[in-house]
């Protein structure tokens, strides 16, 4: 008998895979533990989670952490939201040469309703 995932309530926190190191407990950038989970592979978040769209999910922008989602991969999303209509809900200011996080969403690539 397959068992049931247990609904999450909003707000709750949950431990998930680490974005920047994806669950391998080292930095991937260097031969150090992950500077995100601290070397456990998995991070605590707040429901409700969405993927980070500025990072794409991967905790990382270039060589550094993401500076939306402190290199977790996700970020808690409370309310009603729709896409960024500054970004179209990429999470980056398409009009910056360096791709820095959007102004309006703050890289979250979602804004309130």
């Amino acid at each position: 008998m397959k068992q049931q995932k247990e609904a999450t309530r909003e707000g709750e926190w949950v431990e998930v895979v680490c974005g920047f190191c994806r669950g391998t407990r080292k930095n991937p950038f260097a031969s150090t533990k992950c500077p995100v989970c601290g070397g456990r592979g998995k991070v605590s978040a707040q429901e409700p989670l969405s993927l980070c769209a500025y990072c794409g999910g991967t905790g990382a922008h270039g060589r550094m952490t993401c500076t939306v989602c402190s290199g977790k991969g996700v970020i808690t999303v409370k309310g009603r939201v729709q896409a960024c209509p500054a970004c179209g809900g990429r999470g980056k200011d398409l009009r910056s040469e360096f791709r820095l996080p959007c102004i309006i969403c703050g890289g979250r690539g979602v804004v309130p309703i």
